[in-house]
Parts: C-alpha cells; structure tokens; sequence
C-alpha cells in the first residue's frame, strides 16, 4: 500500500508519500485528488530537489479533495443498530450524503457549533472511488476492486440534537469540519483491497476506548454498496464512500416500544426536548477539550491508515 499524504509545507498544499517515517513531496503537484487519481495511472515519482519532512512534524491536510460526492451508509453494522433500536436485519441500505465542505484533516480540531450539546463520533472505513461509474454497472465481490481507488480513516461526526429530532441526517452531519479524514489515503492493490475486511476500527476518546470492530463485520459490504449507488448516481475518481459505523457511539436510543408511546402521548417538541435531556444524562458525548484518537490498520501493521488525533473545540 502507498501511503499518500497531503501536507502544507511552506505555506503550500504538498502531495507526499510516506516512507519509513519520512514524507516525500511528489514531482507532480495537482490541485486536486480526482488529478492525482489521474497522474497514478503512469506513476507516482518523488522530487529528487525536495527535502522529506519528518511525518510526525508535518501539518496534514484532507487527502480527499473538493468538489466531490461523499456517499455515506447508515446502521451498517450489527452492533450499531442494536444500539441505535434498529432491527437486526435491515429491510434496505441506509444512503445519505454529507458536504464535501465537511472535509477536514485528521489531525486537528473538530469544531462544535454553539447551539449543538449532542456532539458524536463515528470511526468509519472510507473507500476512494478510481475508476468512475457512470450507468448502472454490475459490481460484485469479484470486480469491485475495479472501481476502488484506495482507503481512508474517517469520523462521521454528527450533531444528533440536529439530525434526531429534526429527521435531518444531511443538516446534522455537515457542519464545518464534521469530515475528518486522513492523515493518510492508502492507495490499493487489488490484493490489498480484498483484504478490507480484516482491518480493525479502534476509536478512544481520552484514552478510554469506545467503538473496536473489523471491517469484516459489515453488513452490506463495499460490493452491494457501489452496486446499488450506480444505479442512482455518477461516481467519479476522488469520491468518497463511507461504510458506516460499529458500535459504541455515545446516542443511546430508547426502545422502538417506547418511542411509540412518546409519539403517540407526547407534541414533537416535548419528545426532543426528553430526548435531549436523556441523552446528555449520559455523559458520553463529546464536549470541548476532548481528544478524538482513531486507527484503521491490520492487526499485523501490513495495512495502515495512520492515526487521527482530533480536538474538541467551539466554533
């Protein structure tokens, strides 16, 4: 796997990749993921000019780019949504979308609007769309490498005080910098991809450990996912699929039985503000000063999406 970073280096965005601790500023410099995808294709040469930076002294920038779609799933693994009171077998794939406006680096701050108190975290593998996907295509567990790019580690943070009660998933998960990605984009081997499913999702959030899974443990796998969207959208290189989240979250959702009650006792506002109220009691969810640390890596290390170091911070 080539590690490529994205860094700012003399006041300038620089594609690197890393080697033995150490990142390379590339020949060619493009404005933009979807263009590096392009340069790939004949080959990724280091500037023999440039000095290597140290990786643990460089300023990482997003390695995904604007302007691109990110598709995301919702509820796609099993233990998420037990937590979450969903049924164990879902009847369909949750899609929705966030602003590529989200995006921002793996290491930093996440920024917390004011009016949001249910601030959450979800450790998500992201997959890099290479090869882009224009008609309803046929994609299955053969293929899918075909249309795959490389891996990222992402955080799909989310403000559940917007998305819950309002039923806004786009609104609560788009803020400013609710897209940390990075520190690195993993471009793949075929050989290497077929192997998504042994790497291990591992988020602390000050030390403690909160949410632990292996790709593997997907519901509906990369293959079902890059199917079903071909069918309803275009895809292009420098696109980004998030495959959702395991369990560990800080919502907590009350039962599907005592939701109904509440629907059918209690107005919409009564309902959210209960909502709120419980889920704050809980002492879970993010507040500022916190740090966020994440991998995505095999557990022999063959296979590593670097480490995100996020701090809780207000707008």
């Amino acid at each position: 796997m080539e590690r490529i970073a994205r860094i700012k280096h003399h006041g300038q965005a620089v594609w690197s990749i890393e080697r033995d601790g150490q990142l390379y500023p590339l020949s060619a410099q493009p404005e933009s993921l979807a263009e590096l995808l392009d340069i790939r294709q004949h080959g990724l040469a280091i500037n023999d000019r440039a000095t290597p930076v140290v990786a643990t002294q460089a300023t990482f920038l997003a390695p995904v780019t604007r302007r691109c779609s990110i598709v995301c799933q919702g509820v796609n693994y099993l233990g998420h949504r037990q937590e979450t009171a969903q049924p164990d077998r879902p009847a369909f794939n949750l899609l929705f979308s966030k602003a590529d406006t989200s995006l921002t680096s793996g290491r930093g701050d996440i920024l917390r609007p004011p009016h949001v108190q249910l601030l959450d975290y979800e450790i998500e593998l992201g997959l890099v769309i290479g090869t882009r996907i224009t008609r309803d295509t046929v994609i299955d567990s053969a293929n899918w490498t075909d249309f795959v790019a490389g891996m990222v580690n992402a955080n799909d943070i989310s403000a559940r005080d917007v998305q819950v009660p309002q039923g806004q998933w786009f609104k609560g998960k788009s803020y400013r910098t609710f897209l940390p990605v990075g520190p690195y984009l993993g471009l793949a081997s075929r050989d290497e991809l077929n192997r998504f499913g042994e790497l291990r999702l591992c988020l602390d959030i000050n030390g403690e450990r909160r949410q632990t899974a292996v790709a593997e443990q997907m519901i509906f796998k990369p293959w079902d996912t890059l199917q079903e969207v071909s069918g309803l959208m275009d895809l292009y290189p420098g696109d980004l699929v998030l495959t959702g989240t395991p369990e560990g979250v800080a919502m907590r959702v009350p039962s599907r039985l005592k939701q109904r009650l509440a629907a059918a006792l209690l107005s919409d506002a009564a309902r959210n503000r209960i909502f709120v109220r419980s889920q704050l009691a809980g002492n879970r969810y993010l507040k500022d000063g916190d740090v966020i640390t994440a991998t995505i890596a095999t557990p022999d290390g063959s296979l590593d999406l670097g480490e995100q170091i996020l701090t809780i911070a207000t707008d």
